[in-house]
Parts: C-alpha cells; structure tokens; sequence
C-alpha cells in the first residue's frame, strides 16, 4: 500500500509513473520509512520543475535529505499532538485531485491514466496528504511569525550587500479594461441555437451526447460538458450564480456570460463542491463591436490626459472585476516577467505617466481592449538600505527564518532517529 500511495502522490504532481517500483529502503525516520521508488519519484519531480539534468552529481542525496527533514518535522508534530481536522485535509484533498482533473480535462480522463478511480486514488493519498498538512501546520506554528528588527535588516545588508545582486527593472501600472459587446444578429442567432438545444434536453435528449455535438468550450466538449468538482469562487459570477442554484440532475435556462451563452445541468453536489457539466454557445463579435470598445477607450485616455482621474475612470468604466474596485491597479512586476507580448511591447515604450493606446488583451478564448497607464518606472538598479528596505526585510527575513529552520532541524536529528541507506 505504501508504494501505490506513493505512486499515486507522484501522479498528483504531475510525476509519470515508472512502471517498476523498486521497494528497498533507503531510509529511516522515527516510525517512517522512504523507498527507492519514492526517492525516484521526488527526484523525477524536482528535475522538471528546475529543468535540472537528472544526473546531476549530488542531486539524490539533496533531494533524500530533504525527504528525511520532512519525515524528522512530521514525527515532531506527532509528539506534540499537532493536529489537522478530516475535513482540512478532505478539502485540500479536492483542490489536488480537482487541479489534475484540469490539466487532463476531466475526471474520466484522469481516472483512465491513472488506472483507478477518484474515490480509489483520495484513498491511497488521504494519509500523506494528511502527513503533509501536519507538517505544514508545525512549521508555521513555530516560524509563522517570526520578525525582524530594522537593527537585524541593516546588519544583514552590511553584511552581505556586495552578493545580493541587481534589482530588475520593475514597472507599476494600472489599467481600464473593456470588452467589445456581441453583435447584435449573431446573439439572436446563438439564443436561437441555444434555445433549440435545450427544448431537445428537456425532450429528452442525451445532455452528454448535446455537449459533444454542440458544445463550443473546447476544454469540455469532447468529455460530453464535465466540468469535474469545483468549488466556490472559480467560475464567472453569472455562472457560479446558475450552478449553486440548481439541484442535482436539474437542467438550467440559458444562462449568459462573457463567454457566450450556457446550459448547465447539476451532476453532483458534494458539500461546499458542485460537480457541472455545460453547453456554450459563442456569440461573435463584430468588427464595429470592436470599434466601439476602442472608441470608448479613446474617449477614456483623453479625458485623462486633459486632467481627469484614472482611478476613477478605472472603477466607472473598466470591466476587469479584479482591478476595477482598485482604480485599475495591476500592482509592481519586473518588466521582464510581463507575459503578454502587445503589453511587454507598449510598456518597454513608454515612459513614467504616459498611457497607451488602445491594446487588444487575449484571455484564453476571450479578448477586449485596454489602456495601460505607467504609473512608475524604477530601473535596475543595485540595492540599497533607504530605497530598498521593503525589499531588503523580506530577504533578511527569509534569511533569518532559514538559519532557525537548519538550526532547528539540527537539533531534532540528535533527538529523532534517523539513518539514510543511500
């Protein structure tokens, strides 16, 4: 059981499975033990997130000294009666299956490369994610609030400021979002449609069969719709609002949204979860739709330009529900981790205060126009104490946290035994 729920733990992270599992031992921790097949599965998983080649000398060994603290933190919950709830680590447990259901596009998919069922792999996974939980809830207990003194950041900047590097170019911006209206014809034409698929649903028509045949959301439509489990706060407002209102196995109206028009049906409700399925239908969007989102834009940037206030334009006009209430706020980022390629490019062109014109923004299928305004440009620059210090206090503090977390560590292997077999 112990290597399947391993194997199961890789899977969840996204490891392949090996298809052999060795068993031997190689090493102990108080009342636990990690296995080869475990040891290979955390190295596999470590090697693809850092790009790592996998014969790196040293890499085993690092990778099982970091499985043995984990082990060595668990038994110290343990002896001090650490506890989690069941239904702490339920819920985690159904962020974790629910992620994968994502990446693989739906439970049934999931289930088939995995070669056992949902309810089969929460099993086999429901004791180390609850081991898990342990030991994150130890670790915060003992560092969640750790602080430090502007005395410890000076001396920790005196100390190491010829190594601490460049601060990357950063740039602060906000923005106005808008999204070009359906044409009016074409949503007329995709109510019609919608309309007729759900009278042959309520006729008695396969929902499943519908969704593949009709379906334009290209994530669900060849899984018959299924959504998979998901829990409040990821779908859209008029969506989620459709959805927790239905009764299991009801079918909904036509529900509208920014991505079309839906049909939803209830599959299962589990708790605080709901598991849908759907059918959308896309409205197009005209050429004089797009006209008119960029003309507003215009409007918008001009009037802004003449001295009215950004923020307040933001919250009047912007469609983006996230930055909106914030007056557009998109917060700080290092100019060159912004992913957009038509946002990199206006930003790199733009100096502090200016506002760009209109840009079109894709979503995933979704799109709409915005202007950026660059409220802040602050070059590369190398650190220092008076213009730094947010920065430098987080950097001493992760600092500071490291050296009590190895000296803690330290001390729990001269109290908990532990040998490593490598």
């Amino acid at each position: 059981m112990k290597i399947i729920r391993t194997l199961v733990l890789a899977s969840l992270l996204g490891i392949p499975a090996s298809g052999q599992t060795l068993d031997r031992v190689v090493a102990v921790v108080d009342n636990e033990i990690i296995l080869q097949s475990e040891l290979d599965a955390q190295v596999q998983f470590y090697v693809l997130n850092n790009k790592m080649d996998i014969n790196t000398p040293g890499l085993k060994e690092q990778v099982l000294q970091s499985m043995i603290n984990e082990k060595l933190i668990l038994a110290k919950a343990i002896e001090d009666s650490v506890a989690v709830t069941d239904d702490e680590v339920q819920q985690q447990l159904d962020a974790v299956i629910q992620q994968r259901v994502q990446q693989f596009g739906s439970e049934a998919k999931l289930e088939e490369v995995y070669g056992m069922p949902i309810s089969r792999i929460k099993r086999e996974f429901r004791d180390e994610m609850r081991k898990n939980l342990l030991t994150q809830r130890l670790q915060q207990q003992r560092f969640g609030s750790s602080t430090v003194s502007r005395r410890e950041v000076e001396e920790f900047f005196d100390t190491y400021k010829d190594s601490l590097g460049k601060v990357p170019e950063e740039v602060e911006l906000a923005h106005i979002y808008v999204k070009p209206g359906f044409d009016r014809a074409a949503h007329e034409a995709a109510l019609a449609k919608a309309q007729a698929i759900l009278d042959s649903i309520n006729a008695g028509a396969d929902f499943a069969a519908m969704a593949r045949r009709y379906s334009e959301d290209p994530g669900s439509a060849a899984q018959g719709g299924d959504l998979g489990f998901v829990r409040r706060g990821q779908f859209v407002k008029e969506f989620e609002t459709a959805v927790f209102a239905l009764a299991e196995k009801q079918v909904s109206g036509l529900v509208e949204t920014e991505f079309g028009i839906h049909i939803i049906q209830l599959i299962e409700r589990r708790g605080d979860a709901v598991h849908p399925r759907h059918i959308l239908i896309r409205v197009a969007r005209s050429q004089a739709s797009d006209s008119t989102a960029i003309a507003l834009l215009d409007s918008i940037r001009t009037a802004v330009l003449a001295g009215a206030n950004f923020g307040d334009l933001a919250r009047k006009y912007s469609q983006d529900k996230d930055t909106a209430p914030l007056g557009g706020d998109l917060g700080t980022a290092e100019l060159e981790t912004i992913q957009d390629k038509s946002l990199y490019a206006a930003v790199t062109a733009m100096k502090a205060g200016d506002i760009s014109t209109p840009q079109k923004i894709e979503t995933g299928n979704n799109y709409g126009y915005h202007i950026v305004w660059l409220k802040k440009r602050t070059p590369a620059h190398a650190l220092t104490l008076d213009g730094d210090y947010q920065r430098l206090e987080t950097i001493a503090l992760n600092f500071k946290r490291t050296k009590d977390y190895q000296a803690w560590l330290d001390e729990l292997k001269k109290k908990i035994y532990w040998q490593s077999r490598l």
